[in-house]
């Protein structure tokens, strides 16, 4: 059997299609673009690995600067600490039997990985678990405070400070901090509009923190932010980390959102398939290559507009100003919403003016649990 896998030294127009592609010399700029504007401002970047899947990219972002990482689930803490990445904080609530023993196992291994809690009945699930496993260390816990989005977090004011004293009083559970997602602004058009909102999210946050203090509990970090509003974050006293990930690579969703400031540096390669009149022509990435959540993706060449012809099938149409699209021709397709895109496919193929350099997994494709 001929071997066809593609190897480092192959240029990209011997991939087969669809593919997921990253232009290196793009995403290299956007990830100096990040640090030199927060770097200096002295707070902590923690990139949130739910983005990229991937343990070589947080490696990346670590050796750019980084403190450790993020991601959303267990799962995804599983896999990332088996190859080798555990300093992670897990962003979401670990809730139910199995997802805690699960916990217990993985910080058996991995001492070095941090959770949230925003109720008294997810901390104390997780501290009896602990308490039967016999692991003497405590693990390292943040409260998940509500900042306006309203998906978790406890409440601030007395809501939080009962919490607090509830964490405090479980053995196993260290609390060192708060963190507070303000995933509702991340995509606010207007950019003074989206600084207003998040100032108001970071006064509630810090202004929590503070109050924690004052209450006697040690809270060392105060964790937030996104792409879309870590600029800000950082000129707040009081946050000391912040968890940017679609910067990297980013859609047309915080495009759109945000301005250019970064570039897109991932693309779906696809190829066409039939021609279906004048000005219209199938190519083949449909959903199960590009996700539609957050709006149709966006050709990478201007003048052609995308529709879902099904799972296996995208349509691109155009006016008479731009060039004929013809059967095997190839086009690179820009996501809308490039976390769950990127979970649709096995590998990043990294290539430096169409010459692949490196090829990534993405380690943790369908961890959702």
């Amino acid at each position: 059997m001929v071997d066809r896998a593609p190897k480092v030294g192959d240029h990209i127009s011997t991939l087969d299609t669809p593919s997921m592609i990253v232009d290196l010399d793009v995403m290299e700029a956007n990830i100096a673009k990040l640090f030199k504007q927060l770097l200096p401002t002295g707070v902590n970047i923690r990139p949130h690995s739910k983005t990229t899947k991937s343990a070589i990219l947080a490696q990346k972002l670590v050796d750019a600067g980084a403190k450790g990482g993020c991601v959303a689930k267990l799962s995804e803490a599983e896999v990332m600490c088996e190859k080798g990445f555990t300093d992670l904080l897990i962003t979401c609530e670990i809730i139910g039997a199995p997802k805690v023993q699960r916990l217990v196992e993985l910080f058996r291994k991995y001492k070095s990985i941090r959770i949230v809690v925003d109720s008294e009945v997810g901390a104390k699930a997780i501290n009896d678990a602990l308490e039967e496993s016999g692991i003497e260390k405590p693990i390292t816990t943040l409260i998940d405070l509500d900042v306006g989005l309203h998906r978790t977090g406890v409440q601030p004011g007395e809501p939080a400070l009962a919490l607090a004293k509830v964490v405090a009083d479980c053995k196993h559970l260290r609390l060192i901090g708060v963190q507070g997602y303000e995933g509702h602004l991340q995509h606010v058009h207007g950019r003074e509009e989206r600084k207003q909102q998040c100032l108001e999210s970071m006064a509630i946050l810090t202004q929590t923190a503070e109050a924690l203090r004052e209450a006697g509990h040690n809270i060392e970090v105060v964790t937030t932010g996104g792409t879309g509003t870590a600029e800000f974050c950082v000129t707040v006293p009081g946050v000391t980390e912040v968890q940017p990930g679609s910067f990297l690579f980013m859609d047309t969703d915080y495009r759109n959102a945000v301005g250019s400031f970064y570039s897109h540096s991932l693309f779906i390669l696809s190829t066409i398939l039939s021609k279906q009149g004048p000005k219209i022509i199938t190519i083949d990435a449909g959903l199960k290559s590009l996700t539609t959540d957050s709006g149709f993706a966006e050709c990478k060449t201007l003048g052609y507009t995308y529709g879902v012809l099904g799972d296996e099938h995208g349509s691109l149409s155009w006016e008479d100003d731009a060039l004929e699209l013809k059967i095997g021709d190839r086009v690179e397709m820009v996501p809308s919403h490039i976390d769950p895109t990127i979970n649709l496919h096995d590998v990043y193929y990294a290539h430096r003016k169409g010459v692949i350099e490196e090829i990534w997994p993405v380690d943790t494709r369908g961890k959702v649990q």
